[in-house]
């Protein structure tokens, strides 16, 4: 069993009916994992746990609204019904209502980004994690943002919810670190998903993010998911708090 081998492991990915949540869903899958995939949608889940199995892996589907803590509550119990308590969490779940400068943003649109974006990973967290350390170890991701490191005219409110998602992060590593726990961070640059549309869709302004960016592109789902792969494995057992950024070079640019 070499270093990223997931065989046996339990993983909860949220948000993975599409985008970076498929892939990674459907890599652990790969890797061994038993995947439980989930999104607001029991429909538009059950492709993805289909092609894990298609492809020899093991997966069962759990809607979830990550707004509702009952429903989060369920996927967790359900996860543990069908497969046994977790022992890989990755948040990737998230939400964007508002585009726009942040004089506009209503309160109740705020509250929605700060309540999906960050408080739903808090209670994923607390749900799962105190049963990964009853059994030695497991491993969380959350999938954050470089939005979290830069600032933005039409995405401020989302930057502060990724922003806050890199301090949760850090403070649960540190708390159930003794116990095993390792609590990690993605911060993925522009990726080529439904979710981003928005910031890639217009010619123009992709080209000008190409040519700010050193590899001179967006990214893919696929070259997210190995890193969330990567984290949630014996191959990263030494990391722990940390945020790794997968942008292709625009940060540094």
């Amino acid at each position: 069993m070499g270093p990223f081998d997931l065989t046996g492991r339990v993983a909860i990915v949220t948000g993975s009916s599409r985008g970076i949540g498929r892939a990674t869903a459907e890599l652990f899958g790969s890797l061994g994992a038993k995947v439980v995939v989930s999104s607001r949608s029991t429909e538009a889940c059950e492709p993805v746990a289909e092609a894990i199995r298609a492809a020899g892996g093991e997966a069962h589907v759990v809607a979830c609204n990550i707004s509702r803590r009952h429903e989060v509550e369920a996927l967790v119990a359900g996860t543990r019904d069908r497969f046994g308590p977790a022992d890989i969490l990755v948040c990737n779940a998230a939400v964007n209502p508002y585009y726009g400068p942040m004089a506009g943003i209503s309160d109740e649109a705020f509250d929605k980004i700060m309540g999906s974006n960050v408080r739903s990973n808090l209670w994923l967290c607390n749900l799962a994690i105190p049963e990964m350390a009853a059994r030695g170890g497991g491993s969380v991701v959350i999938v954050s943002s470089i939005a979290g490191l830069r600032g933005s005219e039409v995405i401020g409110a989302y930057g502060i919810s990724k922003a806050a998602d890199f301090a949760l992060a850090r403070n649960l590593a540190l708390e159930w670190g003794p116990h095993g726990v390792r609590v990690n961070c993605i911060a993925p640059g522009l990726v080529k998903t439904d979710f981003a549309k928005a910031l890639w869709d217009d010619e123009a302004a992709l080209a000008r993010r190409n040519a700010g960016t050193p590899l001179r592109r967006i990214g893919e789902p696929h070259e997210i998911a190995p890193v969330a792969a990567f984290l949630a494995s014996q191959a990263a057992s030494f990391i722990t708090g940390q945020v790794i950024v997968a942008d292709g070079g625009v940060t540094i640019a």
